[in-house]
């Protein structure tokens, strides 16, 4: 009995031991995608959040100030996504690879897909502004999901995932 009852213990203490290592390895990283986003992104992390929300057909990405009625900071925002929407048209996806990597999950299948197979849309929100990512291809989809998904651990607390109404609209709930 007091050999099971160690072995539990043991198994405890290794697995917290474990997730204490693997949120400082988050943390880290976290850090320095934040140092490199700061090359790339002219508005502050700190003072924005990226919102990440999946569809069926591919998703929204929503930068917005913390404070609305941060007039620079929304600025900035719009700017720089309107840019990155260009960009992205083209092909060129330098930006989060410069920030996360260029293996960040999601960005191969960007870089090599038939151009024109995502729409982009852009529109300006409260206090930042919204990109909508459409696509009819699957592959294109699931893209974008794991792209989202590497954005929202990579950006950590100023980041954070939407969700999306019944009748299709997005949120940021």
């Amino acid at each position: 009995m007091i050999m099971k009852k160690t072995i539990i213990f043991l198994m405890i203490a290794i697995a917290a031991t474990a997730s204490s290592f693997a949120i400082a390895a988050d943390t880290q990283r976290q850090a320095a995608v934040a140092e490199r986003g700061k090359d790339v992104m002219p508005f502050s992390l700190k003072a924005t959040t990226h919102i990440f929300t999946k569809t069926t057909d591919g998703g929204t990405q929503r930068v917005v100030a913390k404070n609305v009625a941060d007039a620079v900071q929304t600025q900035l925002v719009r700017a720089h996504l309107q840019e990155i929407k260009q960009q992205f048209l083209k092909g060129d996806f330098s930006g989060p690879a410069h920030i996360h990597g260029k293996e960040m999950p999601g960005l191969d299948e960007s870089r090599t897909a038939k151009p024109g197979s995502v729409a982009i849309g852009y529109q300006d929100v409260d206090g930042g502004a919204e990109l909508a990512y459409r696509t009819s291809d699957q592959k294109m989809v699931a893209a974008l999901h794991k792209w989202f998904d590497a954005q929202l651990s990579d950006h950590g607390a100023d980041a954070m995932e939407g969700h999306q109404h019944h009748h299709g609209a997005m949120s940021q709930q």
